[in-house]
């Protein structure tokens, strides 16, 4: 009888699924609750079979499923097979490019559209239809073809996408030396104070909510994160401004703009989708519920975008419309504070 049991199995190569950073200041808590808070659609079975697998790792060191959190651990599942996000097949879906040449183009993206595959959102993303448009992307740090940054899916507005490497890692730098000029435009619950401001706090995820972002006052959680505002318009109830970013967090306008009490209107993961300012009238109930309906999304818009071009040297700035989906929200709110105001003076 042969006794392999000191033969060794090849290392197989693993690949990460998840990875979370704890925060400075979660709590102790056992790692199969922590992860059912952090995975989307994840159950506590599905994760303590994971961590008997081996394929829960803290700090590098396999751990079973009572091993409890701690402050900075890091948390990551690595799987022998790679996340379906790391796969990309071309679809022909057709894109809405303002501006091409050869190093660069500049895409306005529609909401409802999603910008790479994701947990969920593995087919018919902005990088599935790069892919079918264009042959030999270069990869950014995150092994997505030709993505310099990102919005939302239920964001709209502009995108830059480098066609070269040298390209993709002069933007890069220009987006990481907060160069680059990005202004949105976003309508909030509440009527803005100050006609503008600065919202200036370090952004991280959520300690409950992976899906939300927060801001934390300890500078060592998270990433600083500076938001410059500016009130377009007011309408009583909510108000336009404008959004300048100094930086680029994830949900970083809508983290800051919630973070000063006023969350942009229908942003259903910030709570944006209930009425956070009015009256409790019928009638007023009535008309949200109709802006809710003509803009089922958060009212962010990508409307300008400036860079310096990676080859020319030259600046450039490009600016779009404001979707219809808002802009019909919008004038609806101007329509609605006008009668408002008419009936006050009455």
């Amino acid at each position: 009888m042969n006794n392999n049991s000191d033969l060794q199995e090849p290392e197989e190569e693993l690949f990460e699924h998840y990875r979370f950073d704890v925060p400075k200041g979660q709590a102790f808590l056992r790692i199969d609750k922590y992860l059912m808070l952090m995975v989307p659609n994840a159950t506590r079975n599905k994760i303590q079979n994971a961590a008997s697998n081996g394929d829960i790792y803290v700090n590098d060191v396999p751990v079973k499923s009572n091993y409890k959190v701690k402050p900075l651990d890091v948390i990551r599942i690595l799987l022998a097979h790679p996340p379906f996000e790391n796969r990309v097949d071309p679809e022909d879906i057709p894109l809405d490019i303002v501006y091409e040449d050869d190093a660069l183009l500049v895409i306005n993206k529609p909401p409802n559209f999603v910008v790479h595959p994701g947990h969920g959102n593995y087919t018919g993303t902005l990088v599935n239809a790069l892919a079918f448009h264009f042959e030999n992307l270069p990869l950014n740090s995150s092994e997505r073809p030709g993505l310099v940054h990102r919005i939302d899916k239920d964001t709209s507005g502009l995108l830059v996408v480098a066609k070269t490497e040298a390209a993709m890692t002069h933007l890069a730098k220009q987006f990481e030396d907060k160069t680059s000029e990005r202004e949105y435009v976003a309508l909030v619950w509440g009527n803005v104070k100050e006609e503008e401001g600065t919202v200036t706090g370090n952004i991280a995820r959520h300690v409950r909510d992976r899906m939300q972002m927060a801001v934390f006052a300890d500078p060592e959680i998270g990433k600083h994160a500076v938001t410059h505002y500016k009130v377009l318009e007011r309408f009583g109830y909510v108000t336009l401004v404008s959004c300048k970013l100094e930086t680029g967090r994830t949900h970083q306008i809508r983290v800051h703009m919630k973070h000063i009490g006023h969350t942009l209107f229908n942003d259903e993961r910030y709570g944006g989708n209930l009425i956070l300012k009015g009256t409790t009238f019928t009638k007023y109930k009535q008309f949200i519920d109709n802006c809710f309906k003509t803009l089922p999304r958060q009212a962010l818009h990508a409307k300008t975008l400036g860079f310096i071009h990676p080859k020319t040297g030259e600046m450039m700035r490009f600016d779009t419309e404001i979707p219809k989906d808002m802009a019909d929200c919008i004038e609806k709110w101007r329509n609605y504070s006008k009668s408002n105001a008419s009936e006050e003076e009455e």
